[in-house]
Formats: C-alpha cells, structure tokens, sequence
C-alpha cells in the first residue's frame, strides 16, 4: 500500500506562498486594470483618473490597507469595478480584528456600488431596486470579509498550535532533565552508600595492617594502600558532589585537581615514580585539568598491568601547546587478573579532542607502554 502524496490544494498553496508580494501585487493591479478597462461606464478623465488611483492604490494594500479600501470607494461610486474593492476588502479584513470597522467597510462599498451614477438615473431606477441591488451588492461585500477574517483564524490557529507544539517540546526537556536528575542522586546514593562503604573499610583495615605488621616491606605496603584508598574516597566525594549537583551552582564549587596536585598524586601512586619538567603558571585551567587526569589514567594503569615497573612523567610545552609523557618499564613480574572497564584511555582521547588536542598511547621500545597527550595551554 503506497502512502497518500500530497494534496493538490496543499501543493497550490506552497507554490502560491513562493511567489514573491511584489510580482502578487504587480499581477492585482494588472488584473484590476483590466477589469475596470472592460467594465468602463464613465470615460471622463476624471472617471479614468478615479479607476487608475483604485487600481494602483492595490500596490499598497498591504502597508496601508484601510487607506486603499478608501482610495476605491470613488472609482466604485461611478464605475463598475469589481476586483479593486473585493481585493481591498479582502486585504483589510485580513490585517485587521475590528468587526464593526470591517463591517461598515462592508456597507460602504455596497453603498457606493448600489447607489446610481450620475445621481440623475435614480429618478427611472425607482427606490425598490436600488434597495434590492444595496442588498445583493452587500452580500457580495461580505463574502471577501469573511474570507479574510478566515485566513486570519487559520494563521492565529496555526500560530497557537506552533505555539503549543513549543511548550510541549519545552515539557518533555523539562522531564528528561527531572529523569536525568533522579538517576544522578540515585547513583550518588549507591556511591555513596555502597562504594565509599567499602572503600573506607580498606582504609582502615590497611592502617591496621600498616600499624601492626613487622616487614617493612609489607609495612609500606599497607601505607600506599591506604593513602590510596584516602584519595579514592576524595575523588568519590567529589563525583558524589558533581552528581548531585545536576549541572547546578555546586558543580562550579567543586575543587578540581591541577597541576600542583601532581607532585601529590606521583607520591602516592603507590609505583616507583619520577616527575620531571616545568609548565608554565599561564596554563589554563582545563589544559591542566586533562593533563592531572592523563597522569592519573597512565599511573593507575601501570599499578594495574604493570606490577614491579618504573615509570617517567614528562611535563614539557612547545610553542602553545603543552603536553605530559608517561612512559613505564616493562613489567617485573605477571599482573593479577583485575577488573577494567578498558574505558579509560578512550576517555583520555575524548578529552583531548574536545580541548582541541591529540593523544596517543602504545608499546614503548623496552616493553614497557608510553602515554602522550598535546594540548593547546588556554584551551576552554
């Protein structure tokens, strides 16, 4: 079953609708020339002079329509024109809500097209069919009148069902942002509940390990565990924080790393790791938010698939640009099967390209694995 194409009378009115005003225009004043040249009753120049002013006057109809619909009640008066007073009729019952103006409007041009010219004629034409031809000629005024206040309800009504279809747009954002919102706290709930529950645990079972064990070995074991697990529980609080924020105020609020966090973060990384290189204090705040988070991604995959492996951090700037290097040595010893959602590094290359930058990871030569992101240093 092929679906219905479009109607013919929607099709007339799009290709009238592409047709420019002035071309329209310039086609009703050629029409209503015509038709007062054919229905010519008065050949005077002051009868033709009255015709030429009602049928140009059409050019302004739109600007000023009340004044053309005045401008045709002579010509109508003693001529018998018909397309020069519909037209203005027409026009300003579209432009206008007064009723009762369109209304003696109406009645005005059914006087003057009713009434005899030259005033001598009404002596034989008799009252009874002057009457009669004021009724006729008022029915045949009102019908553009209606027509115009038509198209002008259909427009208002079209106006107001774009109007609702906007509210409604408006309402369904607004509830995707409440149902948005909702997962967020529920989300910060189990956070918060859950993993900063248990992460809190290995906080302090580490201490007591720390606090407890002889072999210094496993003493500064528990220590990296637990400084850790400490920094852990910060950045939970802080994605607790942006969460329940909901893109609000508090999101602004909420303290971001930076680069003189990296000093901190290398030291209790938990891995033998050395930090070289200076960046300048004209960083931008974003450049050095991804270059903290670059760091922080690298290092913890090194604890991760690389146990017993040295690694380098590089902060150095070329030109506008700055970037970080990690780069780790080749494992020690077989790494545990740990849990990964492999999403980091794609994350690290999301950020880059949305600060305008490039990011690239692989195998270093050694068997070890390189980090290296690029960014421009005021990029926003």
């Amino acid at each position: 079953m092929t679906p219905p194409g479009p109607s013919p009378k929607r099709d007339a009115k799009q290709l009238w609708e592409r047709v420019p005003a002035p071309v329209a225009d310039a086609g009703l004043v050629a029409l209503a020339a015509l038709d007062a040249g054919l229905n010519l009753s008065d050949d005077t120049p002051f009868g033709l002079a009255l015709a030429a002013v009602a049928c140009a006057a059409l050019a302004l109809r739109r600007r000023f329509p009340l004044l053309v619909f005045l401008l045709t009640l002579p010509a109508t008066l003693i001529q018998d024109t018909l397309v020069a007073p519909i037209a203005a009729l027409f026009t300003l019952s579209v432009r206008s809500r007064d009723r009762r103006l369109l209304a003696v409007c109406a009645t005005l041009s059914a006087a003057a097209t009713a009434v005899p010219w030259p005033p001598g004629q009404s002596a034989w034409l008799g009252r009874t069919w002057t009457l009669v031809d004021f009724v006729y000629t008022l029915a045949t005024a009102a019908a553009p009148v209606l027509l115009g206040q038509l198209v002008l309800a259909r427009h208002d009504l079209s106006q107001r069902l774009t109007e609702i279809e906007e509210a409604r747009e408006h309402e369904r954002a607004l509830h995707a942002q409440a149902v948005l919102a909702r997962e967020r706290a529920q989300l910060a709930r189990e956070m918060h509940d859950v993993v900063s529950h248990q992460v809190s645990l290995i906080a302090v079972q580490a201490g007591a390990l720390q606090v407890a064990a002889r072999d210094p070995e496993a003493r500064e074991a528990a220590r990296s565990i637990r400084s850790l697990s400490v920094g852990t529980l910060d950045e939970l609080r802080t994605m607790v924080t942006l969460l329940r924020a909901s893109g609000g105020s508090a999101t602004e609020l909420t303290p971001q790393p930076t680069l003189a966090d990296l000093h901190r973060l290398v030291e209790s990384s938990g891995i033998e790791a050395e930090l070289t290189g200076e960046l300048p204090p004209t960083v931008g705040t974003p450049a050095q938010r991804a270059l903290y988070r670059t760091v922080q991604e690298a290092l913890t995959n090194v604890r991760k698939h690389a146990p017993g492996a040295r690694a380098s951090v590089e902060l150095w700037h070329q030109g506008p640009d700055v970037g970080v290097t990690v780069t780790n040595t080749a494992p020690s010893r077989p790494p545990l099967p740990l849990p990964s959602a492999h999403q980091g590094l794609v994350g690290l290359k999301e950020r880059a390209d949305i600060l305008h930058g490039t990011f690239d990871s692989g195998p270093a030569e050694d068997g070890g694995y390189r980090v290296r992101i690029r960014i421009p240093a005021h990029a926003d």
